[in-house]
């Protein structure tokens, strides 16, 4: 089978690689159909961090191929998401709702959504079904099937880990994928008033789209200054970090009102947040939350929002590509030619 293959930073290809097989019996082989590049890709593509050489990927849609002989709720022809996560279904912290956490998840198969076939580890648990098949839906959406993998699912999980409810007052911090796509959670939840903070015009007018009522463009003490200002000097009632960097980490700690909540789903860089629970959080009260989302337990909710046409997050795709545009891919998601890269697999 072709699949993606990080080679060196800023250089991906694709590369021939044995069709996965059956392993555990609680396997499943997914043929792809629509995958996708996420935003936490381009760390290690741009060299941030470290990396081997390999498959890659980890957000996708598709066909099962094969099942294994104590896999119950799937039959082959089922069409699926693909999360990142690969919880058992069974222990205390999948049943919580935390799969992405979940300690029996270790032969799980890092990288390889970006190719032709995937094995799918607890499919019955991991896998989740769409009703019919590929050939029923549009293009469109396709693509909001798959943000249901990672993307939409990690704007909910902060949106939720935030406690955003009817009425609530929030500050949403990126503007990329997950960003736009926790707007639509701050929506679909019942904010009614979600600033998005965002200097680039493209994402400012989706976000709108998605229900943003303001934008604020700037970044640091000034951005602070605006929400607490929009906010008649109280502060938000809850702010949802999806960048992960030292910047935006500190401004969401500074923007929420004394009981505020905040939901942290950017994967940490450079910031100490030792210094931030003495400084803010302990004397403001202020409730922290968030990590590693949790498709296949948030998709309850998103699945039926996407089917019924509530929501449509698949507009952050931006621009589509082939599996042999792997590298455009990548290099256009790096300079913002494209929100979010989706890669057309297979029909």
């Amino acid at each position: 089978m072709k699949s993606a293959y990080f080679v060196e930073p800023r250089k991906m290809e694709v590369r021939e690689f044995p069709k996965p097989e059956i392993e555990n019996s609680t396997d499943a082989i997914v043929r792809v159909v629509r995958a996708c590049v996420c935003g936490s890709d381009l760390w290690w593509y741009r060299g941030i961090g470290h990396r081997e050489p390999g498959g890659v990927g980890h957000e996708a849609i598709g066909v099962v191929d094969s099942i294994g002989s104590e896999v119950i709720d799937l039959k082959i022809g089922d069409f699926v998401i693909v999360p990142f996560t690969h919880g058992c279904g069974k222990c205390k912290v999948c049943l919580e709702g935390y799969e992405g956490n979940c300690p029996n998840s270790k032969d799980a198969v890092n990288g390889f959504y970006q190719g032709e076939y995937y094995r799918a580890i607890f499919a019955d648990n991991t896998l989740v079904k769409i009703p019919g098949k590929p050939s029923d839906y549009s293009e469109d959406m396709l693509a909001n099937f798959t943000t249901l993998a990672d993307v939409m699912p990690t704007g909910y999980h902060a949106a939720v880990n935030a406690n955003v409810k009817n009425g609530d007052t929030v500050v949403v911090y990126g503007d990329g994928a997950v960003g736009l796509c926790a707007v639509i959670a701050c929506k679909l939840l019942g904010a009614t008033r979600i600033i998005a903070m965002s200097r680039h015009q493209d994402r400012q007018k989706l976000a709108l789209e998605f229900g943003a009522t303001d934008i604020i463009a700037e970044r640091g003490t000034e951005a602070v200054a605006k929400i607490i200002e929009l906010t008649n000097g109280l502060g938000a009632d809850a702010a949802l970090e999806c960048v992960g960097m030292k910047e935006s980490i500190e401004s969401a700690f500074q923007s929420v009102r004394p009981g505020g909540h905040i939901g942290r789903v950017g994967i940490p860089h450079d910031v100490d947040y030792n210094e931030w629970v003495d400084k803010v959080l302990f004397w403001k009260n202020i409730h922290l939350g968030g990590g590693i989302a949790s498709p296949t337990f948030h998709n309850r909710v998103l699945l039926p929002a996407v089917l019924s046409g509530a929501i449509n997050p698949g507009k952050v795709f931006t621009k589509s590509y082939t599996l042999d545009e792997i590298q455009s891919a990548y290099a256009d998601m790096d300079e913002r030619k494209t929100i979010k890269s989706l890669l057309k697999i297979s029909d």
